[in-house]
């Protein structure tokens, strides 16, 4: 059990350390930049900011993973990326969902924070099963 508690951990230490990078990406954003979509923005640049951090911390503290080459890294990238798809979508409709309901960037935020915990929790047995694993490409 102990193994268990400390893999808990960890990834949630690694998350939230995603999740800081992406939330602290968007209120940069929407610091400097007022316009025109300017939210949507902001959630595209704290997504684009807090993937590649998430895939290095992950791959190597939590599922110990050394890729072949740096084409396999890549392709083992690519597969990450494509699995949070679907974690990404739903953590921008949370998102979303709370700027249309509370209209506030701090409310915002607080959506953004409950939409990556979520799919944390489920991107985590996503690349668990089809990502990190010895034969992943």
């Amino acid at each position: 059990m102990k193994g268990v508690a400390r893999l808990a951990m960890l990834y949630a230490l690694v998350a939230l350390i995603a999740i800081f990078v992406n939330v602290g990406c968007q209120a940069l954003v929407i610091w400097i930049y007022k316009g025109v979509f300017a939210v949507q923005l902001s959630v595209l640049i704290g997504t684009a900011a807090g993937l590649p951090v998430k895939y290095v911390l992950e791959k190597r503290h939590i599922f110990g993973f050394v890729s072949k080459s740096l084409v396999h890294d890549g392709q083992v990238f690519m597969i990450y990326t494509f699995m949070g798809v679907f974690t990404t979508g739903l953590f921008w409709a949370i998102e979303y969902g709370f700027h249309v309901a509370f209209e506030t960037d701090a409310m915002r935020y607080v959506g953004g924070a409950v939409g990556l915990t979520i799919g944390n929790v489920i991107k985590y047995h996503l690349d668990k099963r089809y990502v990190f694993r010895k034969a992943a490409v």
